[in-house]
């Protein structure tokens, strides 16, 4: 039992160590304003850090928090864009990313090891005495780069040997941030499990509530017969009234008793996806709205509710009352009260749970496969949170896969097998797509004769497709012929209407140069100040190859 309770308790004696508090320093010159905070509810993850607003441009210096080294450098088209990762010597590593540049002596290294791999796209591990840096020194400057929707300065701190992500305001930035605005309550979420019945409902059903003269919120009287549950759609302002970010902490009472809880100190990358079984993800398909249950109906590897003693499920018995309570938390101490009285009540269900059954039972824990058609899907064991019956359907070539209302967690694989009626030349030009309406979306697909895969963790509707067509390249922003002196880069648009981008080269009097690709505005920039342009004539060639392998050159020249 000792060991029991010791492991138990293992996971909260972290948090509740001594974070470094004065030991790093602000990675920005500016007053910290909060675009994004640690464990705010994402897109398939939660965010790993903390999102400093720049006043809405690039360029502004960015500091390391700490002395230490440059661990690694990534610089992707996607994600964090152009990052930096700083290794501390106390055991912490901070993470810069959407980064402009970085500047100085990593500049450098970066553009050598470019021009040595010829890809704009590179990821380094260094040796602590390659760039070793000190607190405060200039490191990058801020961008928007990878998949940032406006300029603004990604920051995250890590443990470097667990490399679990941590919240940045334990390391003292707390103190650097003012948040004095309480959280926010938009929704509050019943749900009948099982056979119950909630307010006539065997359906999730929204519960009113009102604002009470102590600030706390009192919903109206729940009445089931059974056992249910509840989700609260909720969020948190803190730097300013703009940006709606996620809460620190919740916790659920019943009767007083501590019933369900959860808190984002840290959790570790390989669990972010676990978002789309934290919220009900249903409901956020449906609605777009991101409401966090507050129980689980299985228990999940997930370490922000891995401490809990009961599942958060209330099992409500004819002769007594309830009272049913969540403490809405920030980081600074904020906090809102929202009281739920539930009681017993054997209701008539005037809106049922109708359960659309098909041949295909999908049992979560289990490996699947379905075949129909020459289409076969191998769903592997727990690529699903719950069990559920899947709609498998093939008719004229479109496969239909269920929906997107259900979260996949691991990829499943889609085989159109033996393929037949097209000549080699069709073949090698055919994916697998995903059909959204009239639209076709790409999927990476593996060929194998004359069968074609894809591991996707998306469902929904997916055909074969073929793409003969090149990529576009256009908007060059030089004349021909024309000298460009005060120039200080050359860039063109590219884009690709089926299969996307895949590689990019440019050549600049035949000796290849460095294209920075950003996708978001479909360019391919150089900056001249490379050192490959000459004085005189300059004879440029942009080659543009798709998923597909259509290529597409351009060619041009000017003078300097």
């Amino acid at each position: 039992m000792k060991f029991v309770l010791a492991f138990l308790l293992a996971p909260l004696l972290i948090y509740s160590q001594d974070f470094p508090q004065d030991y790093f320093q602000s990675p920005l010159d500016i007053p910290l304003d909060l675009s994004g905070s640690f464990g705010e509810l994402r897109s398939n993850h939660f965010h790993s850090g903390l999102d400093f607003k720049t006043k809405g441009v690039e360029g502004l210096p960015v500091y390391a928090a700490g002395d230490g080294y440059v661990s690694r450098i990534k610089i992707s088209t996607f994600g964090y864009g152009k990052a930096i990762y700083i290794t501390h010597p106390n055991g912490y590593t901070s993470v810069y990313g959407h980064l402009q540049k970085a500047n100085g002596s990593i500049q450098e290294f970066i553009k050598k090891r470019q021009y040595i791999e010829k890809s704009y796209e590179v990821e380094m591990y260094l040796y602590p005495t390659e760039l070793p840096v000190k607190k405060g020194d200039i490191i990058a400057f801020t961008g928007n780069t990878g998949g940032s929707g406006a300029p603004h300065l990604h920051f995250e701190f890590r443990n470097t040997k667990s490399e679990e992500i941590l919240n940045p305001l334990h390391f003292g930035f707390k103190k650097m941030i003012k948040d004095e605005r309480l959280p926010v309550i938009q929704g509050l979420v019943a749900y009948p499990l099982d056979s119950t019945t909630v307010n006539n409902s065997q359906k999730p059903i929204n519960i009113s509530f009102s604002k009470q003269a102590d600030g706390t919120y009192l919903g109206v009287k729940v009445k089931a017969n059974g056992k249910m549950a509840f989700g609260i759609n909720a969020h948190d302002f803190c730097t300013n009234a703009y940006n709606k970010n996620g809460l620190y902490k919740v916790k659920a009472y019943l009767n007083g008793v501590l019933y369900y809880q959860y808190g984002f100190d840290g959790f570790a990358f390989d669990e972010s996806r676990y978002i789309n079984n934290f919220i009900d993800y249903e409901r956020f398909h449906l609605m777009g709205q991101r409401v966090q249950k507050l129980f689980e109906l299985s228990p999940y590897p997930l370490s922000i509710v891995e401490n809990n003693t009961k599942d958060g499920t209330i099992k409500v018995q004819p002769g007594t009352n309830y009272t049913y309570r969540v403490e809405l938390f920030d980081f600074h101490g904020n906090k809102v009260d929202v009281i739920i009285p539930i009681e017993y009540a054997n209701l008539q269900a005037t809106i049922k749970n109708v359960i659309q059954k098909t041949p295909y039972f999908v049992k979560a824990k289990n490996e699947s496969i379905f075949e129909k058609d020459k289409v076969s899907v191998q769903i592997p064991e727990n690529a699903f949170y719950s069990n559920f019956y899947l709609n498998f359907e093939v008719n004229k070539d479109i496969l239909t896969l269920h929906d997107d209302s259900v979260p996949v967690h691991k990829n499943i694989t889609i085989t159109f097998n033996d393929v037949e009626g097209l000549s080699e030349e069709q073949l090698a030009k055919t994916y697998i797509a995903t059909l959204e309406g009239y639209k076709l979306d790409y999927n990476k697909t593996y060929r194998k004769g004359n069968s074609f895969s894809i591991k996707t963790k998306t469902l929904g509707k997916f055909k074969l497709a073929q793409d003969v067509t090149p990529p576009r390249i256009y908007n060059v922003n030089f004349v021909e012929g024309k000298t460009i002196k005060e120039q200080k880069t050359i860039s063109v648009s590219v884009s690709d209407l089926h299969s996307e981008i895949d590689t990019y080269n440019g050549y600049l009097n035949g000796k290849w140069i460095l294209l920075e690709y950003d996708y978001k505005t479909k360019k391919l920039v150089h900056n001249l100040e490379d050192d490959i342009c000459v004085q005189g004539r300059n004879d440029l060639k942009i080659v543009v190859t798709d998923n597909l392998q259509n290529s597409t050159t351009f060619e041009s020249y000017f003078f300097k």
